[in-house]
């Protein structure tokens, strides 16, 4: 809130990158001066605060906000071909249950990512679709973003380009790796638009 000088004073914020390796968002909103903490079952590839170990052990730990990117293995539309026997083990409703144990969490702000899925006509759809173009990166990848208590995402940077460099990635051991990880630009207008904000309790 502005003070009597006219200045507006800083709010940190505690907050939890969900199912996050790469440190990007993570990093992102630290370099902002929050309190940032990145969580995966792996390990972080680059040093900051990580957690390596299952999101829901740390859900209830007073985050202000988290932005969480689920694994789209079982989720995402382009594996469709797939999803009767994803159907049929359980795996496409264990990794529904856990989108929605994210969305239903304890915290005020929520923005959870993920690409074209089924989330948007199992639980509901999705908020704000956002592409890498749209923040400084000449490529084509849809991003669904599902929020609660934040507003859409505004374009920082709209640049020529359209190719679908992900979609073209050929095979490797790291392809999925590279193929999940947020573009720096979209990372950083998360943290700067996102990071200003004031959760409603405060």
């Amino acid at each position: 809130m502005p003070g009597s000088s006219g200045l507006s004073y800083f709010k940190a914020m505690k907050i939890l990158i969900a199912c996050e390796f790469s440190g990007k968002v993570r990093d992102a909103f630290a370099a902002q001066g929050h309190e940032a903490m990145s969580c995966d079952l792996l390990p972080t590839e680059r040093p900051g605060w990580h957690y390596q170990g299952d999101v829901r052990d740390v859900l209830d730990d007073g985050w202000d906000l988290m932005v969480c990117h689920p694994p789209c293995t079982h989720l995402a539309v382009s594996g469709a071909r797939h999803f009767a026997a994803k159907q049929a083990s359980g795996v496409q409703q264990e990794a529904l249950d856990f989108v929605r144990t994210l969305l239903d969490a304890p915290i005020e702000m929520i923005a959870l990512e993920n690409p074209i899925s089924i989330i948007s006509s199992r639980i509901r759809k999705p908020d704000q679709i956002v592409q890498p173009w749209m923040f400084g990166h000449g490529e084509t990848k849809a991003t669904c973003l599902w929020l609660k208590g934040l507003p859409p995402l505004l374009p920082t940077n709209i640049v020529d380009g359209r190719e679908p460099r992900i979609h073209h990635m050929p095979p490797s051991a790291d392809r999925w790796k590279l193929r999940s990880e947020t573009y720096q630009g979209i990372a950083e207008a998360m943290a700067a638009q996102w990071g200003v904000l004031e959760p409603a309790y405060s």
